[in-house]
């Protein structure tokens, strides 16, 4: 009776869901080395996904929560990882309180790469027209393990975020290290966010290898979108400095004799749209890059798509963009979950979520 009567008090005021994604369709690609590439794909518009969330009422506002979560292929059924850890998109653990606000524990997302794909993209960082292209999103940008990251309550539609997430190098407390500071403001048609990501890319040294003492990346964005009703607009402006701060997705796409060089300072800009349409929703938007270093490696890209909702939870998706590379850049159009291989790709498919 005693053991009936705590499962059924744990059961009311906890609960654990079951989410994922399941996204696939059809890339066509063209200009890179490569040729013509087309493939059947996974994860276009948005990574396909597998997870478990839960939150568990501690009293007086408190919940204890956490989310696992991992990525998977549906092109062929595999684990989309490629460090072999079972849970690579997210895991973490933590309290969240109504007037303190959330302080959690583990692999997460940065601040950088929330502000591009939640408020800056409109293709939420996915399709051919993704932001990924050519803001800064490679590796530790995107999420990073061993963080800690507190967000505050909103107050009049403000919020603040911070990230720390520890190198766990040994003998430094500084080789690896990164941190995040974000300022958001979300109420009414308005969303902007200001975010400010610093990456230290130090090495201790390990066995006969020395230690090395880096230049650190350094990403500062601004971020805003406005709901007009009839349109939604879209504007990201972004500055990178620093090694690793603006990272090719793609080391040497195109063959070239003399590979393409990652900018050590960069700014980016982005303006968009969705516009709704019946059921459906036209995305659209031009992004630039401007390489201020003396290579000037500069890209262009302008890219356009559909996505018509055939129920709450299921959409089919066309997109297509191109890529202009200046001065022997070497961009790519990819999606949500790849890189691409050339200069243009166009993107059919379907996505479900449950």
């Amino acid at each position: 009776m005693i053991i009936g009567g705590f499962a059924a008090q744990a059961q009311a005021q906890s609960n654990v869901t079951i989410y994922g994604i399941v996204d696939a369709g059809i890339v066509s690609e063209r200009g890179g080395s490569a040729g013509s590439v087309t493939k059947v794909t996974s994860g276009i518009g948005s990574q396909s996904r597998l997870g478990f969330r839960g939150t568990e009422d501690l009293g007086n506002g408190l919940s204890a929560i956490f989310q696992i979560e991992t990525g998977l292929k549906v092109d062929d059924g595999t684990l989309d990882n490629t460090n072999s850890a079972l849970f690579n998109r997210q895991a973490f653990v933590g309290l969240r309180s109504k007037e303190a606000g959330t302080l959690t524990l583990g692999r997460q997302y940065t601040m950088l790469y929330n502000a591009m794909s939640q408020v800056a993209d409109p293709f939420g960082a996915g399709y051919a027209g993704s932001i990924k292209n050519l803001f800064p999103t490679a590796g530790a940008n995107t999420r990073v393990s061993n963080a800690v990251v507190y967000a505050t309550p909103a107050f009049a539609g403000f919020s603040a975020e911070a990230l720390y997430a520890l190198g766990e190098q040994a003998g430094s407390n500084e080789a690896g290290r990164q941190f995040g500071l974000g300022l958001n403001y979300g109420q009414g048609p308005l969303n902007a966010r200001l975010v400010y990501n610093n990456r230290n890319n130090d090495t201790v040294a390990v066995g006969t290898t020395p230690a090395a003492n880096r230049d650190s990346g350094r990403n500062t964005l601004f971020a805003a979108n406005y709901d007009f009703k009839v349109v939604k607009a879209y504007f990201a402006y972004g500055v990178d400095k620093g090694l690793n701060s603006a990272a090719l997705p793609v080391a040497n796409a195109y063959g070239y004799a003399v590979a393409p060089r990652a900018s050590l300072d960069s700014n980016d800009i982005l303006i968009g749209v969705q516009v709704p349409v019946g059921s459906g929703t036209i995305m659209a938007s031009a992004i630039r890059k401007n390489d201020k270093t003396r290579f000037n490696q500069d890209a262009d890209q302008w890219a356009v798509g559909y996505l018509h909702a055939l129920s709450k939870r299921t959409g089919a998706y066309i997109a297509y963009a191109k890529i202009k590379n200046k001065n022997g850049a070497g961009y790519t159009v990819g999606n949500n979950n790849e890189a691409g291989t050339g200069d243009k790709a166009f993107n059919v498919g379907v996505r479900h979520s449950f």
